[in-house]
This record gives structure tokens, C-alpha cells and sequence, in this order.
């Protein structure tokens, strides 16, 4: 179990954790939450034994249970990648120690008995770790995580940054440490490597707490969420969406609460004021202010500054906004994509998918006109205005520059009153707008990034992971003010819940060949998946004709009819098992719920014999949860299947 009491913490001036209480009991899946800046990582830091705290107790697993991956990048060495991922598995010491014995078995003859069931010893912890299948396995998640079929044989500092901190998740899945600690393990990832890893994780038994800026990540990934916020946390008993819910309501009571009480010490202070210096009052005028020095004042979470996005109107366009014909793009003699054919129309809000090094950038700055195809032909349409946001920050801003230099570079006719009123919608206010572009953070040159694109007239936006630092608050405002826009847009991006709610078509780059999808992001998931099936299914022999149907109208409705009633008795025949367990599997996690409530109580924490007992109950609760599942797993998949069936 994790447990932090009473935590303290302090740099410098500034209190990071007051009196903070956490408690993540095993097999939990808690995702932390809060502002940039609260301290989310340093928490996660603290869990595992990287930072200690100042006061207060920490209890954790101990630290070669633990598998943590930070947010920055660790250097991986020089190691060949397979025998990293062993050394990190504890694989390669057992490897090692069975090379010694069976030398020294060999030189004495097999006639020591203690180094016989020495050798036996760790050839069973060997096999328990299943040493003998471990490349196998480390080949499975590394093709999970979209690296190569060559890669366990390659040096680690042959990858690049984003590539390594992939290998040291690879290391810590293989691990299968009974805790993982997880500090933004998306954001190196491609969408297909984030659900491989999801589904990983969806069987994954220990206990996961996991900072992410990904929504849909948490949503899939958590059942309980830890806001961290004025250096305490609070807890909700459900995911991501559970919490942006339930702390809107909870935020609501807070600010009636906080009125009520304001209005209350006001009325006492104008008492105190008017019968401070009557004889006949002092005794009630000094109840009144020992009374209002015993309260407590609720401390509202101030609102963070938050960048107002909003696109001007836009020059309408032709209604052909880019059409490509045959095109191809090479780098030497790597060709990236070819013989690609598709045209982006007036108003289409596109998405651009596909593993990393599909190509999804070279095309965007196709579309975007910064570069020429190797072959083929690419048209711009009618008043056609490109607006390009590369995600290479360098692409965007001039580092020799400042901020308000960069701003005044982009042409733009507004006033310098109306730009400085933008850059602090932005968030770059007073002095900040002097400020070199070079010391800015990756969170506040996106910013910049996109605020010289709103700057420059254009009706064609194409932009290269735009949302790769922004947080979620930003995330949003820019997912709406994108929704809002009027002209015509084109982003490649890895946040399937942004893309998700915005683009209209998905074009996929695979293989060096493009799909197209009319339809949104988890339109595009059902559809490619089914695609893929069919592209592995067997053809039907070459020139047989499919067989003509002979049924005739009334038949063929007598025969839906049919198969209508037939669905509606399979469903309720599995309705009538899976309600009444869903109802069982529901109460009992409801008592789940209700004893780690009772956990987190600072009072019950102090009493050790209590929550020994709660434990043991926890425990029997999670076993009798799991025991239903397999069930309640089967009958969902009968379901399932009834209902997917075509009449």
C-alpha cells in the first residue's frame, strides 16, 4: 500500500505540500491531477524515494518493486537494448550467476552438492521470471511501442530522446514491477503505441499511479482520481470525467460555503466595530472576537490565467482547397510515401494519422506548400491562404528574437495596442513581451507559435502537433476556438480525445500508401480495425462471382422478421443473468469504495489494529469482485455478439 501522512514540503519560500495526506491501496489506479506547478511530479518523485519530504511519514513498496518512469529523459548508456531491458529486469544478473555455476560445477566435477542446489535455486527464479522466453517478450512490447524488428540488437544511444524514454517504459512493462509510477507515459507515443499500452495496462494487476495530460488515457486507465492543488489532495472515487463532474459541483459548494461565511464575519466585525468601546457590550464584543479568531476561512483555488483563442473571420476560398495527384516524396533513396491522390475541401477540418515516421509531417508541409513533391502534381485552389505551425518550435520562432519582435514580424496591421492586448490574451503580459524567444518553455513558445499564426491572414490552417505542451485547460480553449474556425484546417496531433470531437475525416499515412476516413477519430479505430481483418482474410478465388440472391421481397422480410425475434430471445436471455450480477458485482464495489474512503480518514490511519481489519476486508472485497468478473466478462461478449450480429 502507499500512504503519506501529514506531508511537508518546502523550497525556499515556497510550501509545495501542507499537512498532505495520500493513500493508494494495492491493485489501485489512481491518476494525479492538478495545475502546472502544483507539484504532481515532485509527489511522484517522492513515491519513489527520489525526494524526500521535509515532515510527515511515507510508507511505499520497496523501491526494487517499484517501476518509475520520469518525465525527463534518463540517459540509457551505451548497452545493447537487450541486455538493458535484462539488466533492468533483473534477468541478466540471473543470467550471470548461472554462467558462474556452471563453471564452477564443471571444475569440481558435479560433486558439490551445495553448488548443485545453488545452480537449482536460480535456475527456478530464472524460470519464474520467464527468463527463457524473455527476448520473445521484450520483441513483443518493443513492436508494441512501434519500434522495429532490429531493434533488441541495436545500442541505446543509437535512438533518439522520444525513442528512449519508449525503452525505458519497454524496461519497466517487462519488469512487471508490482507498482509503476508513471509520469506522462504518452507523451513520446503515436495513437497506435497509446492503445497498445492501454491494452497492456487493461490486464496489468499491481498498482499504477499515472500523471498524464491525455483524457482519454486517464479515462481508460484510472478508476480514481488525486487532485493536488494548495499542497493537498483531494481524492474522487471515479476517473478523469468522474472528476471534472464532480469538482465542478464540489466548487460550487465551496463558493456558497465561502459567501455564507464571509457574510457571517462581516456581520461580526461590524459588531465588534459598533459596540467596541461601550461598557455595557464588552463582554459580548470580546466573545465576538474570540470567536472570530477561532474560524477557519475556506481557501478558494484561485482561477489560473487561462490564453483566450479566437480565429478572425477568413477570405473564402475556392472550394477545392489543395488537390494532390500521383504524388510521391523522397529523401534520397528513401521514399516516405507515394502515388498519393487526394484533394482537402472549403470548411473540411482533416486529421492526419499515423505511426511515428509515417510521414504525416513530410505531408503537412506538402500541404502547406513549404516543400515540393518528388513527383506528381499538387494545385492551390482560389484564394487559397496557408498557415503553417510546425512542431519544431525552431520552424515557427526566430530563438534571436523577442517576443514582441516576433509578434511585430508577422505584417499583421493591427495597432500595437490591439497585438499587446492579444500576447495577454496569450498570457505574455508587461515585461514578459520582452523576454528572447530562446528562454521561453516548450508550453509558452506553442503559445507564441500560434499566436503568429492567428496574426498572419490566411483560410487554410495546417498544424503540426500544436497541443504537444499545452495542458488540458489550454487544450481545451484551443479545441473550441479551432471548432469555431471558419476556414479550412488540416493537424496532425497523438490526443485522440482533441481529435476526437474536431476532425471530420482522418487521412492515414501507412505503409508509404494513404487511407482516407470520412468520419471522426473512433470512427476511424472501428473502421481500420475492421480493415485490417479483411486485409488478412484469405481472397475469394479469383473470378468467382459472389451468389445471386433469389429471395423475394416478401421473403426477405419474412426472413428479418425471423431473425429479429430470434436477437430480441438471445439478448434478454443474457440480460436476465447479467443484470442481477452487474447489481451483485455494483454493491460490492460500492463497499470497495466505501472502505478506501474510510482509509483515507487521517483518524483511522492513526489506529493500526483498524486498519489491519479494513485491509483484510479491502482484500476479501477485490477477491470476491474478481472472482464475478470472468463472468460478468463473458456474458458482456455474448451480448456483444448478439447485438453486432446483421439482421
Amino acid at each position: 500500500m502507499i500512504r503519506i501522512a501529514e506531508g511537508q514540503l518546502r523550497f525556499g519560500e515556497r510550501i509545495l505540500f501542507k499537512d498532505l495526506g495520500f493513500a493508494v491501496p494495492d491493485g489501485g489506479r489512481v491518476g494525479i491531477v492538478g495545475r502546472n506547478g502544483a507539484g504532481k511530479t515532485t509527489l511522484l518523485r517522492v513515491l519513489a524515494g527520489e525526494t524526500f519530504l521535509d515532515g510527515g511519514t511515507v510508507e511505499v513498496p520497496p523501491r526494487e518493486e517499484i517501476g518509475y518512469l520520469p518525465q525527463d529523459l534518463a540517459e540509457l548508456g551505451v548497452a545493447i537494448v537487450s541486455d538493458f531491458l535484462k539488466e533492468q529486469a533483473g534477468i541478466a544478473s540471473l543470467e550471470r550467476e548461472l554462467r558462474r555455476l556452471e563453471t564452477l560445477i564443471a571444475d569440481s566435477s558435479g560433486e558439490d552438492a551445495s553448488l548443485l542446489s545453488r545452480y537449482d535455486h536460480v535456475s527456478a527464479l530464472f524460470r519464474s521470471r520467464d527468463g527463457f522466453s524473455f527476448e520473445a517478450r521484450a520483441a513483443k512490447v518493443l513492436s508494441g511501442l512501434g519500434f522495429g524488428p532490429d531493434a533488441l540488437s541495436q545500442p541505446c544511444d543509437a535512438f533518439s530522446g522520444g525513442w528512449k524514454m519508449r525503452l525505458l517504459l519497454a524496461s519497466i512493462l517487462l519488469a512487471e514491477p508490482k507498482t509503476m509510477l508513471l509520469d506522462e507515459p504518452t507523451n513520446h507515443l503515436d495513437t497506435e503505441s497509446m492503445e497498445w499500452l492501454e491494452g497492456y495496462l487493461r490486464d496489468y494487476r499491481g498498482t499504477l499511479v499515472v500523471i498524464s495530460h491525455d483524457r482519454r488515457f486517464l479515462d481508460k486507465m484510472t478508476f480514481e482520481t488525486a487532485e493536488l492543488s494548495l499542497g493537498r489532495i483531494t481524492l474522487y472515487r471515479g476517473n478523469y470525467s468522474y472528476y471534472l463532474d464532480e469538482s465542478a459541483r464540489r466548487k460550487e459548494t465551496l463558493e456558497k460555503q465561502a459567501r455564507r461565511q464571509e457574510t457571517e464575519i462581516q456581520k461580526t466585525e461590524q459588531f465588534i466595530e459598533r459596540f467596541r468601546y461601550k461598557a455595557t457590550k464588552a463582554s459580548q464584543v470580546q466573545s465576538r472576537i474570540r470567536q472570530l479568531e477561532k474560524v477557519e476561512r475556506i481557501t478558494l483555488d484561485g482561477e489560473a490565467a487561462a490564453a483566450v483563442l479566437r480565429f478572425p473571420p477568413c477570405l473564402r476560398s475556392g472550394f477545392d482547397v489543395v488537390r494532390l495527384s500521383a504524388v510521391s516524396k523522397s529523401y534520397g533513396t528513401h521514399q516516405v510515401f507515394g502515388d498519393v491522390s487526394f484533394t482537402i475541401h472549403r470548411g473540411e477540418k482533416v486529421a492526419l494519422v499515423g505511426v511515428n515516421g509515417a510521414g504525416k509531417s513530410t505531408l503537412s508541409r506538402l500541404l502547406a506548400f513549404e516543400e515540393e513533391p518528388t513527383e506528381g502534381t499538387m494545385h492551390r485552389g482560389l484564394n487559397v491562404l496557408p498557415a503553417f505551425f510546425s512542431q519544431e518550435s525552431s520552424r515557427n520562432l526566430d530563438y534571436r528574437n523577442t517576443i514582441w519582435q516576433e509578434v511585430t514580424s508577422t505584417g499583421s496591421e493591427l495597432s500595437e495596442r490591439e497585438r499587446r492586448s492579444l500576447l495577454g490574451a496569450f498570457l505574455f503580459s508587461g515585461d514578459d513581451i520582452h523576454k528572447p524567444v530562446s528562454v521561453l518553455s516548450g508550453g509558452e513558445k506553442s503559445r507564441l507559435g500560434l499566436l503568429k499564426v492567428l496574426l498572419r491572414p490566411s483560410n487554410f490552417l495546417i498544424l503540426d502537433e500544436p497541443t504537444n505542451h499545452l495542458d488540458m485547460a489550454t487544450k481545451e480553449i484551443f479545441q473550441q476556438a479551432l471548432m469555431a474556425y471558419d476556414g479550412t484546417l488540416v493537424i496532425v496531433s497523438h490526443d485522440r480525445h482533441f481529435l476526437d470531437d474536431l476532425a471530420v475525416r482522418i487521412i492515414e499515412i501507412r505503409r508509404g500508401k494513404v487511407h482516407d476516413y470520412h468520419g471522426n477519430y473512433s470512427y476511424f479505430i472501428e473502421r481500420r480495425k475492421a480493415l485490417l481483418e479483411l486485409e488478412g482474410a484469405e481472397a475469394p478465388p479469383s473470378g468467382e462471382a459472389p451468389a445471386r440472391s433469389v429471395q423475394t421481397e416478401r421473403e426477405r422480410k419474412r426472413d428479418e422478421a425471423r431473425r429479429r425475434n430470434e436477437l430480441y430471445r438471445r439478448r434478454q436471455e443474457v440480460l436476465a443473468e447479467l443484470k442481477p450480477l452487474e447489481a451483485l458485482i455494483d454493491d460490492m464495489e460500492a463497499e470497495k469504495n466505501r472502505i478506501e474512503e474510510t482509509l483515507c480518514d487521517p483518524s483511522v490511519l492513526a489506529d493500526s489494529e483498524r486498519v489491519g481489519k479494513l485491509m483484510i476486508a479491502l482484500d476479501e472485497t477485490r477477491k470476491a469482485i474478481e472472482s464475478h468478473l470472468p463472468r460478468w466478462e463473458s456474458l458482456m461478449e455474448r451480448l456483444e455478439a448478439v447485438e453486432a450480429k446483421p439482421l
